[in-house]
């Protein structure tokens, strides 16, 4: 296990440390003599305001947009800690912007928003969305999150993607589809069980379904119990994950099942149901900071478990860092008008394909120890800076095939290595 700690006050000092916070702005233009000045403001930009007037599609060959994302949230759902609204939600949307430029070269900065209805947030976000290249929506409650997400893709043309949904399903299901080569079990016949029905489990189960899991296989839990199709109180998010076979609590419903998949609270699984569960069981206890149930305790209840979590001092950490940075890349430098599904399952088997390579020495040298594809290596680590080409490729050529893409690239070498220069000239 990793075993990096960082302390309470060592957090603090870092994001105190002037300037204060994670992210800022900077020049890409020279500004140093009257002639840049004349250039880049008056009168220069004049000419510029003048093209764009004309062609609203050269807006992307004279500005900042076809590289820029917005990382908008208006807090209501903060990963561990809930409704704490928008301005103690302000530094997890910094670091996700400071996450897209650091390995993808994306330039992005957070929006906080006080608003809380979807009418409101969708308002605020389309009156804000000429700006940006792409929208990552975050750390929106469901089931408003839904509406917000359908809403804005069907009324705005450039890619928009709710991480929390996502970006996680799309690392779980790569993670997942690896555990059941390492054990060899189908898909199709996998027995599964969600804990939590929130926006990343309906994501997640919708996601595997893509994949080849069979709907009757899936059995979804919430904070009643099993999702039942006899049960009155279901929405119309929930109801396609109705079971009407005879379990009702988690513990009855996770007995022979061969996947684990909680997304919902911590100490929630028990020991006695692991040990019910069939041979060669997989565990992802993504709750995060404490997962459904301990490192210390599945692995006393199944030495044939293998476990995930969404924590980087254990084995197998699914994080979400492994996909979006990559994802709006690959829409970005394809222009995309959505981040449709054959991009996700694009994305979804990049990542699994690369945790099976062999491990670069530099990696391996950032987190020590050996590392090969297996039990206790699922994925690929955050650092390994071949997610960027790998993923972005597979995502800007699903777009080009799928036919949402309004730039066409033809030279893949050639934009694999400039998007590694991207990356290189910030590090």
């Amino acid at each position: 296990m990793n075993k990096t700690v960082v302390t309470k006050e060592e957090v603090l000092a870092y994001h105190a440390k002037f300037p204060a916070g994670k992210i800022g702005t900077y020049v890409t233009k020279p500004l140093h003599t009257p002639r840049d000045i004349i250039t880049a403001y008056t009168p220069g930009m004049g000419v510029i305001c003048e093209e764009i007037a004309a062609s609203a599609e050269k807006v992307y060959q004279y500005t900042n947009k076809g590289n820029l994302v917005a990382v908008i949230s208006n807090g209501t759902a903060v990963l561990g800690y809930g409704a704490i609204g928008p301005l103690a939600a302000k530094p997890v949307m910094e670091a996700k912007a400071m996450i897209l430029k650091k390995f993808a070269g994306v330039d992005a900065f957070d929006i906080e928003i006080d608003a809380t209805t979807p009418q409101e947030v969708i308002q605020v976000i389309k009156a804000l969305a000429p700006t940006f290249g792409a929208l990552n929506l975050e750390d929106i409650k469901a089931p408003e999150c839904f509406e917000i997400e359908e809403t804005l893709m069907a009324q705005l043309d450039i890619p928009i993607m709710h991480d929390d949904q996502h970006a996680t399903a799309i690392v779980a299901a790569a993670a997942l589809l690896n555990a059941l080569l390492i054990v060899n079990k189908d898909i199709a016949q996998a027995q599964i069980v969600f804990s939590g029905a929130g926006a990343s489990a309906i994501a997640t189960a919708k996601l595997l379904i893509a994949l080849g899991a069979n709907p009757a296989h899936i059995v979804m839990c919430d904070r009643k119990g099993v999702i039942r199709k006899d049960r009155d109180d279901l929405d119309p998010i929930k109801a396609p994950f109705a079971t009407d076979r005879s379990v009702h609590t988690l513990h009855d419903a996770v007995v022979g099942s061969d996947v684990f998949i909680g997304l919902s609270s911590g100490n929630l699984l028990m020991s006695q149901s692991v040990e019910r569960m069939a041979k060669d069981p997989i565990i992802f206890g993504l709750a995060n900071p404490v997962p459904e149930i301990s490192y210390r305790d599945v692995m006393a209840a199944r030495p044939d478990v293998i476990f995930a979590t969404g924590r980087g001092d254990y084995p197998n950490q699914v994080n979400n860092l492994l996909a979006f940075p990559y994802i709006f890349r690959g829409a970005l430098d394809v222009r995309a008008a959505v981040i449709n599904g054959a991009m996700q399952r694009a994305a979804v088997q990049a990542i699994q394909q690369l945790a099976q390579e062999e491990v670069p020495v530099d990696v391996r040298k950032y987190y020590g120890g050996t590392m090969h594809f297996g039990k206790e290596y699922l994925l690929p680590k955050p650092m390994d800076r071949r997610l960027l080409a790998t993923v972005s490729v597979a995502v800007a050529q699903a777009a080009i095939d799928s036919g949402v893409a309004r730039n066409v690239i033809h030279d893949w070498d050639g934009y694999s290595m400039q998007l590694l220069e991207r990356i290189g000239a910030h590090n």
